[in-house]
């Protein structure tokens, strides 16, 4: 049973009320993905992406919304006791009907199990399937809220990156960084860190471990969340 909190090194996230609960993807992201001025956390749950990219991004004013009610009183909850309440603002909105505005950095930890059966608990099927927000929604509307020299930057299994990347393509978007995470080196790419922008560049490619072959973290994973973890 998964704790009721999670303790960062400047912030705590409680997750009693919310359906997806802190994981590996939503730290992974929130530790990877560029900033800018604005910032759009889409589905924010707990809202650990969001309170991540406030800590990197000093000066950054960010939105985070979910569809969930569930999911946003708890962010909401979250956020008011950190240190950055005054630059992160909760919506309860689905993506489709957020009023139009732009963002230098959009992140998502999207639902990404398209065809697969629905959960039972309706608050966890909303925050695992596509079904409320399908690629293509998420697409297109990252196209028309991204700022021209703007970042948006995902997570998802690896299984669904060629579903992603057509509709990538679709929406007029190109890939910056491609960033392929293994859990252990002699295993295959579970999932990937990957980032879009509205203008054609050279793509930057890598693959990444999370643990070595004795299972303790590799050194990229240690520096990318060393501002977060306590141990």
């Amino acid at each position: 049973m998964a704790n009721d909190y999670f303790k960062f090194k400047q912030f705590t996230v409680r997750q009693d009320r919310c359906a997806m609960k802190v994981g590996t993807d939503g730290t992974l992201l929130g530790s990877w993905a560029n900033g800018g001025e604005s910032v759009l956390d889409v589905g924010t749950g707990t809202g650990l992406i969001a309170l991540m990219m406030a800590q990197r991004f000093p000066c950054a004013k960010i939105t985070a919304i979910d569809i969930s009610n569930d999911a946003f009183l708890q962010a909401e909850e979250n956020v008011q006791a950190s240190p950055y309440s005054d630059r992160i603002s909760v919506l309860n909105v689905a993506f489709q009907q957020l009023p139009h505005s732009i963002y230098d950095s959009i992140v998502c930890n999207p639902p990404f199990f398209e065809n697969s059966l629905l959960c039972p608990d309706p608050e966890r099927s909303m925050a695992r399937h596509a079904q409320a927000l399908p690629f293509s929604d998420l697409l297109g509307g990252v196209r028309n809220m991204l700022s021209d020299n703007g970042e948006f930057s995902v997570i998802i299994p690896s299984d669904y990156k060629k579903c992603l990347d057509e509709e990538v393509y679709l929406a007029g978007l190109f890939p910056a960084r491609i960033c392929a995470v293994k859990t252990t080196p002699r295993k295959h790419p579970r999932r990937y860190l990957l980032s879009y922008t509205k203008q054609k560049q050279m793509v930057e490619q890598s693959v990444v471990c999370l643990q070595d072959e004795y299972g303790k973290r590799t050194q990229w994973y240690e520096a990318l969340t060393k501002d977060f973890y306590i141990k």
